[in-house]
C-alpha cells in the first residue's frame, strides 16, 4: 500500500469542552469516522503522523488529544479510561457522530476496549494497540525496575526528548512535563483491566495488535483473543511498544482491510 510521510494538515481544529476538559482534536478526510486515540506521553502527530495521510483516503480521522497530552491541559481528575472514554463520547456528540471506528495506542488502547465495554453503541469497531487487559499480562522488564535500563522494550532516549519537546511546545502548562511524566509513570489505571465478563461483553468487531517485543507479552495476545469475542490478533515483527503505530507499512494494510 502507497504510504506518505508528508504531514498532512487537518481539514479542521478546535477544542470540544467535555467533562470540565478543553479538550483539543483534528479532522482530516472524509468518509466513515474513525478516531485515533494516542498513547501516555504521546500527541496526535507522535503516535498517528505517518498513518493519516493513508487513513484519511478513506475515512473522517478525528485525532484527539486527551487529558494532560498535547494541546490539552490537565484538569483536577485521575486520568483513567473510564474517564477519558466519557470524553470521546462527549467529542462524538459534539461533532453528530453516533457511531465510530476507534484505533488507539497503548493508554489509548485501554480507553478504545473501554469504549467498547462501556459504550457499545457508539463504537463500530476497535483496534487496541499495544495494550493489555490484565496487570500480569505485562512483561517482567516493564514491572521490574532492575530490568528496566537494559531492557530493549523500554522507550529510547530519542522518545523521551520527542515527549519533552512535545509538551514544552503545545503545552498549556509546559513546566509541568516532569510532574505529569512521574504520575503516570506511576499509575496503573491503564493496566487494571476488565473482568472475563466485561470482555466477553465487547460487540465490537475488534484487531488487537501487538509488537513482539512490546511491554504486553505476546502469550497475553493469546488469552485477549480467547477472551473478547470474535477478535482478531496481529503480532508486528521486530517492533517494540514505542513503534507499534510507526510500521505503517504493516498496520495501513490490516486497517484496510479491517475496517468496513
Amino acid at each position: 500500500m502507497e504510504t506518505t510521510t508528508d504531514r498532512l494538515e487537518p481539514s479542521h481544529n478546535g477544542y470540544a469542552d467535555v467533562n470540565g476538559l478543553h479538550m483539543y482534536y483534528e479532522v482530516y478526510g472524509a468518509g466513515s469516522p474513525l478516531v485515533l486515540l494516542h498513547g501516555g506521553m504521546l500527541t496526535i502527530d507522535l503516535n498517528f503522523a505517518t498513518l493519516i495521510p493513508t487513513l484519511a483516503r478513506r475515512h473522517r480521522v478525528i485525532g484527539v488529544e486527551m487529558q494532560g497530552h498535547g494541546r490539552t491541559a490537565d484538569i483536577d481528575r485521575a486520568i483513567t479510561p473510564a474517564a477519558l472514554a466519557s470524553d470521546i463520547v462527549g467529542l462524538l456528540d459534539l461533532l453528530g457522530i453516533d457511531r465510530a471506528h476507534v484505533f488507539g495506542h497503548s493508554m489509548g488502547g485501554a480507553v478504545t476496549l473501554e469504549l467498547g465495554i462501556s459504550y457499545p453503541a457508539r463504537v463500530r469497531s476497535l483496534v487496541s494497540a499495544a495494550a493489555s487487559v490484565r496487570q500480569d499480562g505485562l512483561h517482567e522488564d516493564l514491572t521490574d525496575p532492575a530490568k528496566q535500563a537494559t531492557s530493549t522494550r523500554m522507550p529510547t532516549e530519542q522518545d523521551f526528548r520527542d515527549f519533552r519537546e512535545a509538551y514544552q511546545l503545545l503545552s498549556p502548562h509546559p513546566d509541568h512535563f516532569d510532574d505529569f511524566l512521574a504520575m503516570l509513570s506511576q499509575s496503573n489505571a491503564d493496566t487494571r483491566g476488565w473482568s472475563d465478563e466485561q470482555l466477553a461483553a465487547i460487540t465490537a468487531p475488534t484487531l488487537l495488535v501487538l509488537g513482539d517485543r512490546d511491554f504486553t507479552t505476546v502469550e497475553h495476545g493469546g488469552l485477549m483473543l480467547q477472551l473478547i469475542p470474535g477478535s482478531q490478533l496481529a503480532v508486528l515483527p521486530g517492533t517494540t511498544h514505542m513503534q507499534a503505530t510507526r510500521r505503517a507499512d504493516l498496520i495501513l494494510p490490516m486497517l484496510a482491510r479491517f475496517l468496513d
